[in-house]
């Protein structure tokens, strides 16, 4: 074998990687970049954070609060003489109403509270029940009146409706009662809303309220 047979063959230049060199503002560049980032999320996760704890704090509050409605039982209701054929030029109506404030540290202010009874979804009766005044939690004040005549609208056609009822063995009324009422939680006050307590309530032939009726809650709703 001659000399040349043992010589390596070239397949040409040999290629080397090029290193780049970057200037100062490209490292500058990145070096803003990663701070930037680095205070996004930072801020990012501080908002999250106060965000949680927020929700946690109003959700262990509302649970040591838990707030209640006003509750409203009907206790007692009854027309004396509804058997009377001419019952109704000495009619009255009288009724028994509790207003209970169940809440643990939530009070109610309550503004004038009245009272408007309805027969057939025409009102037949209508009174003040009591002025202003500030229900303390777990407390229960006693609301009563009796309706009788101004306050009473009864006349001979009415009473004979009445009457016919009482043949099929029960009356049906509702008890509407109304007032301003604002929430109160230590030094906070809500605004105010109209509060409705309504109550369906029923008699018997002898013009008392019947069992399926007394001792009743009645629903409470709220308007602006």
């Amino acid at each position: 074998m001659s000399t040349m047979d043992r010589l390596p063959i070239s397949s040409g230049p040999e290629t080397r990687p090029i290193k780049r060199h970057h200037t100062a503002r490209y490292y500058a560049h990145r070096v803003q970049e990663s701070l930037t980032t680095r205070v996004s999320k930072v801020i990012c996760a501080t908002i999250l954070t106060l965000v949680f704890l927020f929700g946690v704090i109003a959700f262990i509050l509302w649970l040591s609060l838990r707030p209640h409605r006003p509750r409203f039982f009907v206790h007692g209701f009854s027309i004396p003489g509804l058997g009377q054929p001419t019952g109704f030029e000495n009619a009255q109506i009288i009724f028994n109403v509790t207003a209970r404030n169940s809440n643990q540290h939530i009070g109610f202010y309550y503004d004038s509270m009245e009272a408007y009874v309805y027969y057939r979804d025409q009102k037949i009766g209508s009174s003040p029940l009591v002025g202003s005044f500030y229900q303390e939690p777990k407390n229960t004040t006693v609301l009563s009146e009796v309706l009788s005549g101004a306050t009473l609208t009864v006349n001979s056609q009415r009473w004979t409706q009445f009457m016919n009822d009482r043949g099929r063995g029960m009356v049906n009324f509702r008890l509407d009662i109304t007032s301003i009422i604002k929430f109160k939680v230590t030094t906070w006050d809500s605004r105010h809303h109209r509060m409705h307590a309504t109550c369906e309530v029923a008699v018997g032939p002898d013009g008392s309220i019947l069992a399926t009726s007394k001792d009743k809650r009645c629903p409470v709703y709220f308007t602006n």
